[in-house]
């Protein structure tokens, strides 16, 4: 059939037509003089993957990727939710992950300086085998079941439901006191001295006292570092309940918040030699980290928000 004819038929130009024809008829071999569709689309591929592109991901977003990745230990997800909101990285989840994985693994297209940089991101902690042990860690008086905790703690509607943790450092070496709001992800530290209860005790009410807005309830596990609870209890106005012994989910809230901590401070850091004021700046990165559940607002946000409404 003749060109214009073939171009009629679907729906392009007639020079379009013979500009793919000059493009891929074969010039030697068995099929010369010949056009083969599937041979000519084997060549137009080869000719795309070959063409210069327009670099999208570029030397200034990559290295600004690389500075939320290592100063504020931001996930991909965060940085190109970040990135879109401010102009400064704006590309998809899937191709940060891309870039990390070629980067990590030498691709030809790779650039060796983000060679490590997979290491920035967070790796799934190992976890040990829960089985029926005796719990040897003594008894804590006065101590109520979280199975005896109120309903709407469960909810996470209103502030001022604490979640409270330790996270320690190499072979014991220090402790950071973790209390985190199960509504707002809000989280206080404090570094400890040591782990005795009545140096924990003193630190919890320190801490919740600068809070504005009311405390109800205090969740605890079983450490015998909580064993002052109704000191708190007491000082505060407050509710204290206790997790079933080694059931991490119960206080899942702030074992999430621990979480993200080691990524500051990862398990292998003697948190004996961390200062104050390292500990307070790691408080404000995490509290002003965009976190999903909250559409990407940050828990400082949150927190306005929600003393607004109480007030």
């Amino acid at each position: 059939m003749k060109q214009k004819w073939i171009a009629q038929q679907i729906g392009v130009h007639p020079s379009t037509i013979s500009r793919e024809l000059n493009r891929n008829i074969a010039k030697r071999g068995r099929t010369a003089g010949e056009y083969v569709a599937t041979n000519a689309d084997r060549k137009t591929k080869q000719r795309h993957q070959l063409k210069p592109k327009l670099v999208k991901f570029t030397r200034s977003m990559k290295d600004q990727a690389v500075k939320w990745l290592t100063h504020e230990k931001w996930s991909p997800e965060i940085i190109s939710v970040e990135g879109h909101r401010t102009g400064k990285c704006p590309v998809s989840i899937e191709w940060l992950y891309q870039w990390i994985w070629e980067s990590k693994h030498g691709n030809k297209r790779a650039d060796t300086r983000y060679k490590r940089i997979y290491q920035l991101l967070k790796h799934g902690k190992r976890r040990r085998k829960r089985g029926a042990r005796k719990d040897s860690r003594g008894i804590i008086h006065d101590r109520v079941p979280i199975e005896k905790r109120p309903e709407i703690v469960q909810k996470r509607s209103r502030p001022g439901d604490i979640e409270v943790d330790f996270m320690l450092g190499k072979n014991h070496k220090g402790a950071l006191l973790v209390m985190t709001d199960r509504a707002m992800l809000h989280t206080r530290l404090h570094k400890l001295k040591n782990r005795h209860s009545r140096v924990v005790s003193k630190a919890i009410i320190k801490k919740l006292s600068e809070v504005n807005y009311p405390i109800h309830t205090i969740t605890f596990d079983n450490d015998k570092g909580f064993a002052d609870h109704m000191t708190v209890a007491n000082t505060l106005n407050v509710k204290t309940y206790f997790t079933r012994p080694y059931t991490s989910q119960d206080k899942g809230t702030v074992e999430n918040r621990i979480g993200q901590l080691r990524r500051f401070f990862p398990k292998k850091t003697d948190l004996s030699s961390v200062t104050s004021d390292q500990v307070k700046r790691v408080e404000q990165l995490l509290n002003n980290r965009p976190v999903r559940k909250f559409n990407y607002k940050t828990p400082n946000q949150v927190l306005l928000e929600k003393i607004a409404l109480i007030s």
